[in-house]
């Protein structure tokens, strides 16, 4: 029985054996070298492949800002040694530097000078961080590297390039499942000869990514905004959206207010390496889906004509090109608006940027270009920027007073040249000339916008009752357009005057002087030009207020419209909730009429404050010029008018810091309308005489 069993044992080792024997056989002669492929595919990640930002157009179906497609060098980590780690890096580099590439480079120090890039205090707070004593030199901070890194060379050159990569790598960290990105939006050339030569870099992988790519430059960049990348504190607001730390998001304009509906989703691809980090295959598993196209109100050919006279006009007032030589005249803005539906048709403010250059990270001394720039090219004055409005403002005064009873229709006040209440202001002919326009009704008041008749009517009616017509013109308010950053302005009121004694602890109280100065556009008045264009619109629309937009719709990636309530929601979880007044304002027929020749005598009539600009344009305009003081430097200058006179179809709205005399924007306007209705600037004769006077400033 013993040596049945026993002779049971001995055939089943034997049939085991010689199983073994046969897998042994078939693993090392048989397919030995494809189970040895295999073996070496050790490491399979799955990585994110970001989805295209969806398009810009404008109203027209223009192409504003696409995508194409970049590269990007990241490292994963491996088992390898470090001296092998620098000697790739090194070859990296190279790569990259020949073919005129940047890879990230945030080592304090400049190796060509032997300098440190930080200011004293902050170099003293990273050594301290990164364990180095106080007064290591420059020389012995290197040194400090050299010998962590355990870097071999004694060569400058090849050191300044290992040092910052080593540097970036144990800076973001980096892991065998997520890699770092050591080099952006590197070139085809780069990609292609790291690629090739792949089985000399372990870890390493070029990742393909949607760049997006601005197609006006700088046109329209106050609005468009522009993309970088995903700062550490949006990451931790965002991480659970599902973004992660290489990232692009939205950070100024359209594209930070509809970042939700821009922003592409994101798909997957299957990265194989073999033991020794090189990359042996890619599959895509889950494609990536673009995001939702917006689609603008703006007319980008107006868009360009208005910045480019604007930029024009202003560099000819700095240059005395008209009479007065204001050097301190360096920026404006400049706003389009149709008039029925309060679309904003262009937005210009100078000066501008170029969004291209953040696409890919941008330098110390590009981001000081901008940030540093006393000129703030990045500040987008017409919904930012707030200024008196001057006597474009009179309008207001006018339908106040006339609405309110204050003076009748075709009541005539006489001008005296001094006012006699307050503190006894004159009007701008008395102080010019030592004239006076005699007796004065509204309309008149308009065209030679005469101080004197709206300090009169203001003083009859009182502040309250103008501040209430300045707030239903939205005045003063943000109008809610889809922008980021808009500001409110203030009205000159005894409302403002309780918020800054509050405020500041300091007693103020409402004087004659205060509601005087503010009839005529001064005072704490101060408005942004979206708000004026706002204003002006809708007073062209007989009275009828429409809200602000920018945006025409949004189109998702099916090609279908994305449904209003959607689009509002992302707009107010962006810019917050504006509680915007729309509707008729219920102004009289009369009192339109009445405004209405007023403006139009402005443009139309001798003696009219802007008939030098407007008196042959072929198209009727409506306007009004405007001088404001400003705290410092020559006085603010507006224009605002719409056309034509007897259809209203735009309003136009241009302000130049520091540009001495209202008189002098007239012309921005004038060469925007002559775009707008086709007619050829070639044709319209350019202003050579303007009317200098100041029109708004007290004595």
């Amino acid at each position: 029985m013993a040596n049945s069993r026993f002779n049971v044992l001995i055939v089943f080792v034997c049939i085991v054996g010689l199983a073994f024997i046969v897998k042994l056989y078939d693993l090392q002669i048989v397919n030995g070298e494809s189970y040895l492929e295999q073996s070496e595919k050790r490491l399979v990640r799955e990585i994110s492949v970001q989805g295209p930002r969806g398009e810009i157009y404008d109203r027209y179906g223009k192409l504003l800002v696409t995508n194409e497609t970049g590269y990007d060098l990241c490292i994963y980590y491996t088992k390898i040694e470090k001296k092998e780690l620098n000697n790739m890096l090194l070859k990296v580099a190279k790569i990259l530097e020949k073919n005129e590439d940047k890879y990230y480079n945030n080592f304090p120090v400049d190796f060509s000078t032997m300098t440190f890039l930080k200011s004293e205090a902050s170099i003293k707070t990273w050594k301290k961080n990164n364990g180095i004593k106080e007064s290591a030199t420059v020389a012995d901070v290197i040194e400090f590297y050299k010998k962590k890194y355990e870097i071999e060379t004694d060569n400058i050159e090849e050191i300044s390039r290992i040092i910052p990569l080593r540097y970036e790598i144990a800076t973001k960290g980096y892991t065998s499942y997520k890699s770092i990105i050591l080099a952006k939006g590197i070139s085809v050339a780069s990609m292609l000869e790291i690629e090739e030569r792949n089985n000399e870099f372990s870890g390493i992988n070029i990742s393909k990514y949607p760049v997006r790519k601005y197609l006006t430059e700088s046109i329209a960049s106050h609005i468009i905004g522009y993309i970088g990348a995903i700062s550490s504190n949006e990451y931790k607001t965002k991480k659970d959206e599902g973004y992660s730390q290489n990232d692009m998001i939205g950070k100024s304009g359209i594209e930070t207010t509809f970042e939700a509906l821009l922003r592409g989703k994101n798909g997957k691809s299957r990265l194989e390496m073999d033991s020794k980090g090189r990359i042996t295959r890619t599959e895509e598993v889950e494609e990536s889906q673009m995001g939702s196209s917006i689609v603008l109100t703006i007319d980008l050919d107006l868009q360009k004509k208005a910045e480019e006279v604007l930029e024009k006009y202003i560099k000819k007032i700095q240059t005395g090109g008209f009479a007065d030589k204001c050097e301190d005249a360096r920026s404006g803005a400049l706003v389009v608006m149709d008039v029925k539906t309060s679309e904003v048709l262009a937005l210009a403010s100078y000066p501008g940027y170029n969004p291209s250059e953040f696409t890919d990270g941008i330098s110390n001394s590009e981001y000081e270009k901008y940030f540093s720039n006393k000129d703030r090219p990045m500040f987008n004055r017409a919904i930012q920027g707030t200024y008196s409005p001057g006597s474009t403002f009179k309008m207001i005064t006018a339908i106040a007073a006339l609405e309110s009873g204050a003076v009748g229709q075709n009541e005539t006040i006489y001008d005296k040249g001094k006012y006699d209440k307050g503190h006894k202001p004159a009007c701008w002919i008395w102080n010019d000339y030592r004239g006076s326009h005699g007796e004065v009704n509204a309309e008149k008041a308009l065209k030679v916008s005469c101080n004197y008749f709206f300090y009169e009517v203001a003083y009859r009616m009182g502040i309250d009752k103008l501040a209430e017509y300045v707030k239903m013109f939205g005045l003063g308010s943000k109008t809610g357009i889809e922008l980021l950053g808009e500001v409110s302005g203030t009205i000159a009121s005894r409302e403002y005057l309780n918020k800054l004694s509050e405020r500041d602890g300091k007693t103020r109280t409402w004087m004659i002087g205060d509601t005087l100065s503010a009839a005529i556009g001064q005072s704490y008045n101060s408005f942004t030009p979206i708000q004026m264009a706002s204003y002006i619109a809708t007073l062209a629309n007989g009275g009828i207020k429409n809200k602000v937009t920018i945006l025409k719709q949004v189109i998702n990636s099916n090609g279908e419209q994305v449904s209003g309530d959607v689009v509002k929601t992302v707009v107010e979880n962006k810019i917050g909730k504006t509680d915007v007044n729309t509707g008729d304002l219920n102004i009289s027929n009369q009192t339109i009429k009445t405004v209405f020749e007023g403006m139009k005598s402005v443009t139309s009539d001798r003696g009219g404050t802007a008939y030098s600009t407007f008196g042959t344009f072929p198209i009727e305009v409506a306007g009004k010029t405007g001088t404001a003081t400003a705290s410092s430097g020559s006085a603010h200058a507006w224009f605002v008018g719409f056309a034509p006179y007897d259809n209203p179809q735009i309003a136009v709205v241009c302000v130049i810091e520091h540009g001495g005399h209202g008189g002098y924007t007239a012309p921005v306007v004038k060469e925007v309308m002559a775009e707008y209705f086709g007619y050829n600037n070639d044709n319209i004769d350019e202003d050579l005489k303007i009317r200098t006077f100041d029109e708004t400033i007290l004595d």
